[in-house]
């Protein structure tokens, strides 16, 4: 991997990691159009995913300091209940990634029509969500945590969007479009965090070094960075996009693309 190509896979994942387009999806194609694969990949993905989570706590930072500051008040105030709401949505993909992880990372490695298919999934869901109407709720309940927390497990998928999928089934949930966002954007910091860190660990297993020599520190850098800025401005987007309910637009471009893969890439 070159600098040139690093800069364009870190610009895919700090766009697509926010915009409901499926980020791991897109980092698939991305290494399908350049060649890559095994230990390079591998270590490109967890850098700019690590690099993603960041900008969420910088672009976010205010909304997570009022959490922490509220949780240890250790009183059944609003941010413990936000925090409570948390843990609920982390439970369906720790289910996932400590019983399936192995199924999972076969589907990853079984080639860009199963993306393909997953993105036309996207579209559908966020065309849903979209055009239903379901009446509004003030805020998250617990049971509303946990089943936007199964959508979240669902979307380890490749090409069937995490933010997408956790926003349109809070969308449909009746929940409200400025409040749902960022809630979906905190919860799956920790399980981005608890990924890379597994891959880290698959990393030492084989070998680090050998890892981190396959794509050489300049690729690696330019591609935290590009990641690092771009997410931080695709954070804010999003928020603002779904506050104002344009998520159709993000459907027919999954549709497109979904097809594309299926049709020409698989």
């Amino acid at each position: 991997m070159d600098w040139l190509e690093a800069l364009i896979l870190g610009l895919i994942q700090g766009l697509t990691e926010y915009l409901p387009v499926s980020s791991s999806g897109h980092l698939a194609i991305g290494a399908k159009l350049f060649g890559l694969s095994g230990e390079e990949n591998l270590a490109f993905t967890v850098a700019v995913h690590v690099a993603t989570v960041l900008s969420t706590l910088v672009i976010l930072w205010s909304e997570i300091v009022w959490l922490f500051k509220g949780f240890f008040k250790f009183k059944w105030n609003d941010e413990m209940k936000y925090m409570v709401n948390i843990l609920i949505s982390m439970i369906p993909v720790a289910i996932v990634g400590f019983l399936f992880k192995d199924t999972v990372e076969e589907i990853f490695g079984s080639g860009l029509l199963v993306v393909g298919i997953c993105l036309l999934v996207t579209a559908a869901l966020l065309a849903f969500a979209y055009f239903a109407k379901p009446r509004q709720k003030e805020k998250i309940s617990m049971l509303d945590a946990f089943v936007i927390g199964i959508a979240q497990a669902v979307a380890v998928l490749p090409g069937l969007s995490r933010s997408g999928s956790t926003i349109a089934t809070g969308l449909l949930l009746g929940n409200k479009k400025e409040k749902l966002a960022q809630f979906s954007f905190i919860m799956v910091i920790p399980p981005i965090l608890g990924e890379a860190l597994l891959d880290v660990l698959k990393m030492a297993k084989g070998s680090a070094d050998a890892a981190m020599n396959s794509i050489g520190f300049l690729p690696l850098a330019v591609g935290f960075i590009t990641a690092f800025v771009v997410g931080c401005l695709a954070c804010k987007w999003m928020i603002n996009i779904v506050k104002k309910g344009k998520l159709i637009w993000f459907a027919v471009y999954c549709a497109i693309v979904g097809l594309v893969s299926i049709i020409f890439l698989s």
